[in-house]
């Protein structure tokens, strides 16, 4: 895999083959793909320790403040399933590197924009450029890793909490001693040395057929937004569920989420394959991947303001609570990803559930005789090793109902929490717009979605567990569409992988 050069080639149904070439180590291209990847973590909880210094500076409501947050994630939703389809069929290095140009351009104009209107759309572009990261990246990693590939999927899937983990600090140093501009700054050089050092050593691969669905993209993003602009205008001043403020855009999005559906049905290469979408399989991952982003990213997104509104610290302060949080989730996301293939997918998805629920209710009321900064970073980091150890068993568990088409499902997965974590945190900061009482609704909602969260342990029963891998004969395998390639499988654990990802796909097909 070193010296001449590495290549993978696949071919399936008289399809062209893909094939991926370098002369980069492994390692080389797993380091520059996870950094793309960090930075676009960092930049969804730098924003997170900033909310109330924006808010003043920008002169203008925390519901509206908050849109520098959702309309990342926004951007996100849209950009992730149209990044997947585009990066199988152009060739996920050119993707990867006109993401990555447009994060960085996008992060400068950011720290330059004068508003707030105009810092929510650089941030939706932003999100653009950092959501097409994941697939393509993911793709090029599953590439370059061949019969390895699970485990290095199961570490890829680290990298978010790193930039949780760096994040708050950064943000909180930046706006502790300089401008909330300069967390936007900081984005510039880092983008420009991972956009030069993905052009010279990231592989190539062949394109595919297949085109990008920029009717079904503009359909489900009109919708996100204008379901985004009824929920915020309820935090405004005198507006209620019969005001045109929210009945109109609530209308729009009604509209918008029922043409996109009809869409997917008819359309020949639709942006969300309609068997992504169909049978209780998917729909149970569908339903836990969208509460997952609600409590999770939702809920880290406003750890931050709940502390400062509630108890007065500093952005410092309340950025080393993600950061404990993020120390958790790195801890068991490494472990959880070693020992996937004993435990399976479903035991650490509900144990993890149980932790990131604990966590959420302890941090709403702290006991007198406890610190409340140590309180809170207890229940911070029980949050983050729930979600280390169910994060990486839900990301395989996902890949693995539909193997030949990891593009288009890992962008999936991700538009569903990402949608997860715009209602959430939309729905929290209208409501505490709304009531004037901004750390006792935090509060509240915080207790809902834990509860929420729990009521979603009976699907994890109806998702794939990995541990059946190891009941299948074991036997050679050509995956389906370039998964595996076309050479043999070696290895008892690569056999048995590659056949359960196999058995899955038809199993699907036919129900």
């Amino acid at each position: 895999m070193t010296g001449q050069g590495y290549w993978h080639n696949r071919s399936h149904a008289g399809r062209p083959s893909v094939r991926a070439v370098t002369t980069a180590p492994p390692w080389l291209v797993f380091a520059i793909a996870s950094l793309a990847l960090f930075m676009s973590s960092v930049d969804g909880t730098i924003v997170a320790t900033g909310l109330p210094t924006l808010r003043h500076a920008l002169h203008t409501g925390i519901n509206w403040a908050s849109w520098t947050i959702t309309g990342y994630q926004l951007g996100l939703v849209v950009a992730m399933p149209i990044a997947g389809r585009v990066a199988d069929s152009l060739g996920r290095k050119r993707v990867f590197l006109a993401a990555a140009v447009l994060f960085t351009s996008s992060s400068l104009l950011c720290g330059l924009a004068g508003n707030i209107g105009v810092l929510i759309g650089l941030r939706v572009l932003q999100a653009a450029g950092g959501a097409a990261f994941m697939p393509s990246a993911s793709g090029i990693v599953m590439e370059i890793f061949g019969e390895h590939r699970q485990r290095a999927l199961g570490l890829f899937s680290s990298i978010f909490p790193l930039g949780a983990l760096v994040g708050p600090i950064v943000g909180g140093v930046i706006l502790s001693t300089w401008t909330w501009r300069g967390m936007f700054f900081v984005n510039v050089p880092i983008g420009a040395a991972f956009t030069l050092l993905a052009w010279r050593f990231l592989p190539s691969s062949d394109r595919r057929d297949g085109r990008a669905d920029l009717a079904g993209a503009l359909l489900m993003g009109s919708g996100v937004l204008a379901l985004m602009l009824a929920i915020t205008h309820l935090g405004d001043k005198g507006a209620g569920i019969g005001s045109p403020s929210f009945v109109l855009p609530f209308a729009v999005a009604v509209a918008c989420g029922w043409a996109f559906l009809r869409h997917c049905t008819r359309a020949p290469d639709p942006l969300i394959p309609v068997h992504l979408l169909r049978g209780r399989v998917f729909a149970a991952t569908n339903a836990l991947n969208f509460v997952w982003g609600a409590c999770v990213i939702g809920f880290g997104s406003l750890v931050p303001l709940f502390s400062e509104e509630r108890y007065g610290f500093t952005p410092l302060t309340s950025g080393t609570l993600l950061t404990a949080r993020a120390l958790g989730e790195i801890v068991l996301a490494i472990c959880a990803s070693v020992l996937i293939h004993r435990t399976g997918y479903r035991l650490p998805i509900i144990a993890g559930i149980a932790l990131i629920a604990g966590g959420m209710v302890m941090i709403v009321a702290p006991p007198e005789f406890v610190s409340p900064y140590a309180w809170l970073v207890v229940g911070a980091t029980l949050t983050g090793l729930g979600t280390g150890m169910s994060a990486p068993a839900a990301n395989n568990a996902s890949i693995e109902l539909a193997p030949n088409d990891v593009g288009a499902i890992t962008g999936l997965r991700g538009s569903a929490r990402q949608g997860g974590a715009i209602i959430g945190i939309t729905l929290t900061t209208s409501l505490a717009a709304h009531t004037g009482h901004e750390a006792r609704a935090l509060a509240e909602a915080f207790c809902l979605l834990a509860a929420l969260l729990a009521c979603m342990v009976p699907l994890v029963f109806v998702v794939p567990d990995g541990k059946r891998r190891r009941g299948l004969q074991h036997r050679p395998l050509t995956a389906p569409d370039g998964v595996l390639g076309t050479a043999r499988l070696r290895g008892t654990t690569a056999k048995v992988a590659a056949g359960t990802a196999a058995t899955l796909l038809a199993a699907n097909r036919s129900s």
